[in-house]
């Protein structure tokens, strides 16, 4: 095990590296001049457009600004804005409420996605497996950006003005964790239809096995066979889901975050390309690589709890 943990480690530098440079790569192309872009309409002083040239390496060619960039990074140094500020700093301010948002729809896609998938593997056939496919659909259908509005006219503003309680903040990360209940389903509404029906075909194809018919024959108890046996096989594609899952919801949070204004690493990332602040770019696009190379490992490690064959010798 410590030997497989070693390796998949390693495996991340190079993964970091490809992902730093391609992204590098992307933002050195856009065009436009990121130090004219900081003077607006207004046209800066030559003097000052040298020193800053000059000063971020603007001037030396691609692979000498990416060295540069790498061997900052490589010291934990993600470098500093155009505007001469910290972007460590700035991804420390943004990444508690990106993470927060995203940990809240892991946990709710987790709970409805299952125990959804769950519901309808057992009536398969039935009227509630039809809703439930018919529900998942149409959550499939419908874009986040009208979700978003919807929930956030019905359950923000309508229902504080009818009951007078504000169950649901629409705006801001200023009311605790009731602040990403919102953002977090409507983020989550996709990956949770996509859950639902993950979890519905592969518990219903477990339960047709040879050796769920052995236990049936043998008397065991129906909610040992499912819940022991079925389930536990069943949950290793929805582990491999939800593992990939955390890395892409927290890099796709951008219209999330717009809608419902939570300062989170979505519109900084967003801000940041429109604005060509390549170090802030790179930054943002490394550190979501390394907690999806991160949550793959982990979820590489849950194998071997859910299915004891699999064994990392």
């Amino acid at each position: 095990m410590g030997r497989y943990v070693i390796r998949r480690l390693l495996q991340v530098i190079p993964v970091l590296l490809g992902a730093t440079f391609l992204i590098f790569s992307v933002v050195f192309a856009l065009p436009g001049d990121p130090i004219a872009s900081m003077a607006g309409d207004k046209r800066m002083p030559p003097h000052i457009v040298a020193e800053l040239t000059e000063r971020y390496h603007l001037d030396d060619p691609f692979l000498v600004q990416y060295w540069h960039y790498l061997s900052g990074l490589l010291q934990g140094d993600f470098g500093e804005t155009f505007a001469g500020g910290g972007v460590s700093e700035i991804i420390a301010g943004k990444f508690q409420v990106s993470l927060n948002l995203a940990l809240t729809a892991l946990v709710m896609e987790t709970v409805v996605g299952v125990g959804l998938g769950f519901y309808a593997a057992l009536r398969r056939g039935r009227a509630q497996d039809t809703l439930v496919l018919a529900a998942t659909l149409l959550l499939i259908s419908v874009p986040t950006l009208v979700t978003g509005f919807v929930l956030q006219l019905l359950l923000g503003v309508e229902l504080k003005r009818s009951t007078g309680i504000d169950f649901f903040p629409i705006s801001g990360a200023f009311d605790g964790w009731r602040s990403y209940l919102l953002p977090g389903f409507v983020l989550a509404g996709t990956s949770i239809a996509y859950l639902t029906r993950l979890t519905r075909t592969t518990l219903a194809e477990t339960l047709r096995a040879d050796y769920v018919r052995t236990a049936v024959a043998k008397g065991l108890p129906r909610r040992r066979i499912v819940g022991r046996h079925a389930l536990r096989n069943a949950l290793i594609p929805v582990v491999t889901y939800l593992g990939a899952d955390l890395g892409t919801l927290m890099g796709s949070a951008v219209i999330t975050e717009t809608i419902f204004n939570l300062p989170g690493l979505g519109q900084e990332l967003f801000r940041s390309i429109y604005e060509r602040q390549q170090p802030v770019v790179v930054g943002i696009v490394t550190l979501l690589v390394l907690v999806y190379v991160l949550a793959n490992l982990v979820v590489d490690l849950l194998y071997a709890v859910l299915d004891p064959r699999i064994r990392y010798e």
